[in-house]
């Protein structure tokens, strides 16, 4: 038994000067002195010693044990300041170093002008408006003087969920649901995204967004259109900018107006970007159609109003002369990282 506890004691010995980590530490105190350990088991065995021998391997046992239960101590101590030390190695932070550079984010193109706009009707007296992407079929159509049998409802150019709710083909509806809850006079502008049934290409999108304005009041002549809309266009590309009306159709306005606006480039001699004309189209307007208001609960004898809509896209490709629609949606920073 003294042979296996010196045996024991020269083994540990050996192992402890080979450990590399605190587990494998571990790993040698259970082998030797855990309770199922080689140590625990010598001791075990003591029962069928002579009295006279017991007290010797007794002692001695206790001797190797203290001696073991050291070596670990100071093994596990000089273990945990290596560990300390390839740590703080790891960490270490050289003070001299240049920093990171963060790059900050800018805003979206769209989100530039489509501030702008919003500025230059709220400092008009215009609310901002807002409404479902998912509409139903009546304030995307019907209230809008719009029949099942119009054009614009052909499933070619309308996502429809059912029969009764489509992505909305316009900001319009939100003119309807504003009208039903509020009497006049109103004056709002209804920013937001919008869906249609077009193939993906530089100048077409099946999401765009749109800005739509109403006005309605007593008294509303298209002369109130035609001034509101001139503001509007010396605001955003400059005093100098004229309007000019053609007469056009929307089913929801009558009479009803292309709005084009001088172009910013040439100032109206004719350039690349207006095609030679010295105009460049950017919204279309009107008077609110009488049935429009008759839907909403406004009595078209009393009140009348006039709405525009735009295409944002447009007037943002033609502001920083973009010539692809996708690269908004696109998410390239080498794109978006020059606004």
């Amino acid at each position: 038994m003294k042979e296996q506890l010196n045996a024991i004691k020269l083994n540990a010995e050996q192992e402890l000067n080979h450990i590399s980590s605190i587990q494998a530490l571990e790993n040698v105190r259970v082998k030797y002195l855990g309770k199922k350990g080689e140590l625990t088991s010598v001791l075990r065995g003591m029962g069928s010693l002579s009295p006279e021998e017991r007290p010797v391997i007794g002692q001695l046992a206790n001797q190797i044990r203290s001696y073991l239960e050291e070596k670990i101590e100071n093994a596990k101590e000089v273990l945990l300041k290596k560990e300390k030390q390839e740590k703080l190695q790891r960490e270490v932070i050289d003070v001299t170093m240049p920093g990171k550079r963060r790059y900050l984010g800018k805003k979206h193109p769209l989100s530039i002008v489509l501030d702008e706009i919003k500025e230059i009707f709220i400092g008009m007296g215009f609310e901002i408006a807002e409404g479902p992407e998912v509409e139903l079929d009546y304030y995307n159509f019907e209230a809008l003087n719009i029949p099942k049998n119009h054009p614009a409802r052909d499933a070619q150019d309308t996502f429809y969920v059912n029969e009764n709710i489509v992505l909305r083909t316009q900001t319009s509806p939100v003119q309807i649901r504003v009208m039903e809850k509020q009497k006049p006079p109103i004056r709002v502008i209804s920013p937001g995204r919008v869906y249609r049934s077009d193939a993906v290409d530089a100048t077409h999108s099946p999401v765009f967004h749109q800005v739509e304005g109403l006005v309605v009041d007593k008294n509303v002549t298209m002369g109130d259109l035609k001034g509101t809309l001139e503001a509007f266009a010396k605001r955003l590309y400059g005093e100098e900018a004229k309007v000019r009306f053609r007469p056009h159709h929307f089913p929801f306005t009558e009479p009803s107006a292309e709005v084009d606006v001088s172009c910013f480039v040439c100032g109206g001699s004719g350039c690349r970007v207006c095609k030679g004309e010295g105009w460049i189209e950017i919204l279309g307007a009107g008077m609110v159609h009488p049935k429009v208001l008759k839907n909403c609960s406004i009595d078209p004898e009393e009140y009348s109003g006039f709405a525009f809509g735009m295409g944002l896209e447009r007037i943002v490709m033609r502001r920083f002369n973009i010539d692809d629609l996708r690269l908004f949606f696109e998410n390239d920073m080498r794109f978006l990282g020059q606004f």
